[in-house]
């Protein structure tokens, strides 16, 4: 017999009643029942129930045993009584007698409880990570994690995508956030960088020769938590494509995408091939964002025309300075009580607006302060642009074009959660296309790029040339699951110069391109196919399929949200030996000085 176990403690069933088996695994719960003691064993597999009886010689010491402490346990599978079958459990209808039982490892007093479901602090559950990672929940998480990564590099791999593995030291890269930087010892004050994304040296594998290039990557980030994102590092599916256009990108990202959460769905229905194809700007008019939430059946709608010269002076005003009215349908509303609208209003002040207009329909016409202010033709309009009629309620943001949409944006999911309109058994795809390639920064007062700086531009050297850079849109695409971004890709600029002639629209010097991205820029001189490519984040994913709200639920040893590493102590101060090593002297910030002068 092994030394620790023939059977694990998810594997036995009514068909091993009369064997001697032997099972280790944590002591999840003890309950006593009459004098019998009945211990729920638990590992990576299931939990068996054992049972042990007073008259056993190891009955103290299974009484004694603390939850959580492993232990070995012999003895013979029996059947359980019909009235004592547990049908939630895979082995609920069989029980082993403890005829031996070995303390393996006692566990201590636990900050934490692994049995049941109590919440407890973020703090304590990272800090304790690895007792956290025994409740079943995120055990369960964790694994699920690991059947869908397997499950993406299947169907990568039946498509004839090969599995690189690109560098993890390496050079700056312009990917919108802040690097983590290694220093260098035997290169004193130069430093690597560790890789936002693969960016660059998966175009460079392409231009290499190779023609299909996927990697379950890490990427590192120094940038601020959310709920959707995790500090530091994270996972993305990163892929590349040589001699493609942007459908052949989407028609070999779809099947993974739909299989995978097929596969996993659990019962919720995933959106059918093709996903829907939204130009960026239809985006931000129907739904006020570029990642929309598709479960929610409500389409935002200009109105401008409605309030132009209208009586409405706040709105009429709002329209001849150049701005825009957009109306925000909200089904069956009309019959909500005054304070449903009067709250969405106070919601607009807390969101920064001056407040959110509104109108309710009933009985051929409107109530509400704007509803007066507009005569039969203009509310008849209305109701035909926002595709309204009797029993729903509209509510309004008015502004700048961005502001506006912002605002409505932000309504339009409020709205649906208000409503309970979003359906929670569905999976929604998009993708959305057609951004522009360039944005103004108000900050720097510049044109820069909007999204990926080596997107080819749709329109080539032409449109660069030719048109207002800001009409200049790109071969970019974003797909989105429920109104989460789970990536960005494009259409690579595989011409120098384009690429010259696109940077210098953003400011860039010929110069200061060749010393950045010498190494992309070299490769490209000496014949680059077109490529393109895209990269789903992993975290993302798993987090909707395992239906959290937050991405710390479904990675591993995750940092909290002040980037810090609870468990392991990380950042932490290196050896003053280590800091020589690397030619380095630590300038930590002044402390702020007290109100009465001193530090």
């Amino acid at each position: 017999m092994h030394i620790y176990r023939t059977h694990t403690c998810g594997e036995l069933r009514p068909d091993h009643v009369g064997e001697a088996v032997r099972l280790s695994g944590w002591v999840h719960r003890k309950r006593d029942h009459g004098g019998l003691l009945f211990i729920d064993l638990r590992d990576n597999y299931g939990v068996t129930q054992c049972v042990v009886e007073p008259d056993s010689p190891f009955f103290a010491t299974a009484e004694a045993a603390r939850p959580e402490s492993v232990v070995r346990i012999d003895g013979p599978v029996v059947a359980r009584s019909e009235d004592t079958v547990n049908r939630e459990l895979p082995t609920g209808e069989v029980e082993v007698r403890i005829a031996e039982f070995e303390e393996l490892s006692a566990a201590a007093e636990l900050p934490l409880q692994v049995f049941g479901d109590q919440l407890y602090p973020e703090e304590t559950r990272l800090r304790y990570r690895f007792l956290d990672l025994r409740r079943p929940a995120m055990h369960d998480n964790i694994l699920l994690r690991s059947k869908i990564i397997a499950s993406i590099r299947r169907r990568m791999e039946d498509q004839g995508f090969v599995d690189f593995q690109t560098p993890i030291l390496t050079a700056s890269s312009p990917e919108g956030a802040r690097d983590f930087l290694v220093p260098s010892r035997l290169h004193p004050g130069q430093f690597y960088a560790l890789p936002q994304a693969p960016q660059q040296f998966k175009q460079l594998a392409m231009i290499a020769g190779f023609d299909r290039y996927y990697q379950i990557a890490p990427c590192f980030r120094d940038e601020d938590a959310r709920a959707d994102r995790s500090p530091g590092e994270f996972y993305q599916l990163d892929l590349e494509m040589s001699f493609v256009e942007q459908e052949d990108v989407f028609q070999a990202v779809e099947p993974v995408m739909h299989g995978v959460f097929e596969e996993f769905a659990n019962g919720r229905s995933v959106t059918p091939l093709p996903f829907p194809r939204i130009p960026y700007r239809e985006a931000m008019l129907k739904y006020g964002s570029d990642k929309p939430d598709l479960r929610i059946p409500i389409e935002i709608a200009d109105v401008s025309e409605v309030f132009d010269g209208s009586d409405f002076q706040l709105f009429a005003k709002v329209v001849a300075g150049g701005g825009v009215v957009r109306a925000i349908p909200a089904p069956g509303a009309a019959a909500q009580p005054r304070s449903f609208f009067d709250k969405m209003n106070d919601w607009a002040r807390d969101e920064g607006a001056p407040g959110m207009g509104w109108i309710s329909l009933a009985d051929g016409g409107g109530r509400g302060p704007i509803a007066n202010r507009l005569d039969e033709g203009r509310l008849a309009r209305l109701k035909e642009l926002a595709g309204c009629g009797d029993g729903d309620g509209l509510f309004f943001a008015a502004g700048k074009d961005g502001e506006a949409a912002e605002l409505a944006g932000k309504a339009r999911l409020k709205l649906g959660q208000d409503l309970e309109m979003i359906d929670p058994g569905q999976f929604s795809f998009c993708w959305i296309v057609d951004f522009p390639m360039y944005e103004w920064d108000e900050a720097e007062r510049k044109i820069d790029f909007s999204h990926n700086p080596f997107s080819m531009p749709q329109g080539g050297l032409d449109a660069l040339n030719h048109e207002e850079p800001l009409d200049i849109l790109g071969y970019q695409y974003d797909i989105v699951c429920n109104g989460v971004e789970l990536s960005s890709g494009a259409i690579r600029n595989h011409l120098p110069e384009i690429m010259y002639r696109a940077f210098e629209i953003a400011g860039y010097e010929a110069a200061e391109m060749e010393e950045r991205f010498a190494g992309m820029l070299s490769a490209l001189k000496f014949g680059a196919p077109p490529h393109g490519g895209i990269a789903p984040g992993i975290d993302r994913i798993v987090m909707l399929l395992a239906d959290e709200p937050n991405i710390r639920e479904v990675i591993m040893f995750p940092m909290n949200q002040q980037a810090q590493d609870l468990m392991m102590g990380a950042p932490a101060e290196a050896p003053a030996r280590h800091l020589r090593e690397l030619h380095i002297r630590t300038v930590l910030p002044e402390a702020p000085k007290s109100q009465d002068g001193g530090s």
